[in-house]
């Protein structure tokens, strides 16, 4: 007698497995970009900074945050590829006259110091976030994210990623313009 082949029912599994995967997948990159989400922390004031010097420059808090002008707060690491990349923006706006404050995020102190020792230091004035203390506070996702603050110190525009020529052009530049208008 002929032997019945049967359709092992086990067989079905991985391609359903695959197709609710495909179809998570495509859900999730249907969701807002996380660089485009908005901070917490936008429109409200800088938070307090829970900081310690980094080399021999002083600290800088809520009295250099919340003076006159616009300013920028980058958060950075020695140990973050994507702040090795945005790193000649930042010595390009710095040479521009932008006022631009350090935060070295989770580094080691040193590591930090030869980071910027190697690439130059377009910092107005530094500090470390050792423990992610402010980072927390500020509400960081991850480095290199980018605060611009306007004079009274409200937050205008949180930039989470490295900074290229196109994001100067069409999200800083424009976010340090309505900060100048604030």
């Amino acid at each position: 007698m002929a032997e019945k082949k049967r359709f092992p029912a086990l067989m079905i599994l991985p391609p359903v497995i695959f197709l609710g995967l495909a179809i998570l997948f495509l859900w999730g990159m249907g969701r807002d970009n996380p660089r485009e989400l908005q901070s917490t922390r936008e429109g409200g004031l800088t938070p307090a900074l829970t900081v310690s010097a980094l080399g021999d420059g002083a600290l800088f808090g809520e009295a250099e945050l919340r003076g006159e002008g616009v300013k920028l707060v980058n958060f950075f690491a020695s140990w973050c590829a994507p702040c090795r990349a945005e790193h000649a923006q930042l010595m390009d706006m710095a040479g521009e006259g932008i006022t631009i404050y350090g935060v070295n995020y989770k580094d080691d102190p040193a590591k930090g110091l030869r980071f910027l020792e190697e690439l130059g230091d377009p910092y107005a004035q530094l500090v470390a976030d050792a423990k992610g203390r402010t980072g927390l506070d500020w509400g960081l996702y991850g480095v290199p994210e980018t605060f611009v603050i306007d004079g009274n110190g409200i937050v205008v525009k949180r930039f989470a990623g490295p900074i290229t020529p196109s994001i100067l052009e069409n999200v800083i530049r424009p976010a340090m313009v309505a900060a100048a208008a604030n």
